[in-house]
C-alpha cells in the first residue's frame, strides 16, 4: 500500500493553481474566469489565496491587465511539468469508457425532434456509455451543471469553447400533403395571402425569408405563433397552415410523409443554427469522441455534417 502521507510537502489548492495558470496564460483575470466558468472576483480570490500561501507576489497588476513577476515566471515553469503528468494520468482514467455517463444538454427542438429518436442507435453502437439527455434553452455552465456537451441553437458566439456547427442546414417551407393540395402555391409571393404558422425561436423567420426572395410582407398576423419548433411542426401536421422550419429538424416528418416541402431547393434559405459546444479539454475524452463520431455518421446519412 502506498503511504501518501509520508514526507508530504506543502501543497496549495489545485483550484488556486488552475486559476494561476489560466491568468498567466491569458494575461487577463476576466478571460481566465470565462474559461474556468467562474466569476472574475472568484479568480482574484484564488490568486490572492495562492499568493498568501506562498508568501510571494506572482503578478503585477496594471490597467492593461496582469503580468507575471519573476517569481511567478519561475513558479509557472516549475509546476507545469507535474500538472501535465497529473493531466495525462487523469486522461488515462477518463479514457476508460466502461460504465461511463455521457451528459448531453440540447436545445429542446433538436433534442426532441432529431436526437432522441436516434438515441437507441447510439446505445447499440456504444452499450458501455449511458447517455443522459436534458433539454432546455437555459445557458449551460459545464462545470456547474455537470454537462459534457451542449447542443445549442443560435448564432455561434463562444470563442473560448470548442464549437462544431452542423452544416447544410436550411430553412424551408412545409405543409401537410392534404393541406397543400387544398391550398396550392406556386411562388413565395403566393404565400402572402396564406395562413402562416410562426416559430418565434428560429434564426430566420417569415419576414426575413420573404425579404430574401424580394417579397413584401408587412403587418400580417400569423394564425399561430409558438416558442418551440416542435409545436409548429405538430400544428402543420394538423392541417392548420404553412411553416418555415429547418430541413434538419423536418427530416423525420418528411420521411414519414407527414409534411412535404412546398418548394424546391432554390427557395431554401441557408442557416447555421445548431452547434455542438464543449470545453476544449472534453475533446480528449473517449466518450466525447465516440459521440461526435456517431453523430457525424448519423448526420451524413441525411446529407448533413459537422
Amino acid at each position: 500500500m502506498i503511504d501518501v502521507k509520508k514526507n508530504v510537502l506543502p501543497l496549495p489548492s489545485l483550484k488556486n493553481l488552475l486559476a494561476f495558470i489560466e491568468v498567466a496564460n491569458s494575461g487577463s483575470i476576466n478571460n481566465a474566469a470565462e474559461v474556468l466558468n467562474i466569476t472574475s472576483s472568484a479568480v482574484s480570490h484564488q490568486i490572492a489565496a495562492l499568493e498568501s500561501f506562498l508568501g510571494k507576489k506572482l503578478f503585477i497588476r496594471s490597467g492593461k491587465g496582469v503580468t507575471l513577476t519573476l517569481t511567478g515566471e519561475t513558479y509557472l515553469k516549475e509546476i507545469s511539468g507535474p500538472l501535465n503528468l497529473i493531466g495525462r494520468a487523469t486522461e488515462k482514467v477518463m479514457s476508460d469508457i466502461h460504465h461511463e455517463h455521457l451528459r448531453v444538454h440540447s436545445s429542446p427542438s433538436f433534442g426532441l425532434l432529431w436526437l432522441m429518436k436516434r438515441l437507441d442507435k447510439f446505445r447499440q453502437a456504444w452499450p458501455d456509455i449511458q447517455l443522459n439527455l436534458t433539454c432546455s434553452y437555459e445557458n449551460v455552465q459545464f462545470a456547474r451543471d455537470n454537462v459534457d456537451i451542449d447542443i445549442r441553437h443560435g448564432f455561434s458566439a463562444w470563442p473560448t469553447l470548442n464549437v462544431k456547427t452542423i452544416k447544410n442546414e436550411k430553412m424551408i417551407v412545409l405543409a401537410a400533403p392534404d393541406y397543400l393540395a387544398r391550398h396550392p402555391v406556386s411562388s413565395p409571393a403566393s404565400l402572402v395571402a396564406c395562413d402562416l404558422i410562426n416559430s418565434e425561436v428560429t434564426l430566420i423567420g417569415w419576414y426575413a425569408w420573404f425579404s430574401w426572395h424580394g417579397v413584401e410582407y408587412k403587418n400580417k398576423s400569423f394564425v399561430f405563433s409558438f416558442d418551440r419548433s416542435y409545436m409548429s411542426f405538430e400544428a402543420a401536421c394538423m392541417n392548420t397552415g404553412f411553416i418555415l422550419e429547418s430541413n434538419l429538424l423536418a427530416q423525420d416528418y418528411i420521411n414519414t410523409g407527414k409534411l412535404v416541402p412546398v418548394f424546391d431547393d432554390q427557395y431554401a434559405m441557408p442557416v447555421n443554427s445548431h452547434h455542438l459546444v464543449f470545453p476544449h479539454a472534453n475533446e480528449k475524452k473517449e466518450k466525447i469522441r465516440c459521440f461526435l463520431k456517431w453523430l457525424e455518421d448519423e448526420l451524413n446519412k441525411v446529407n448533413f455534417h459537422l
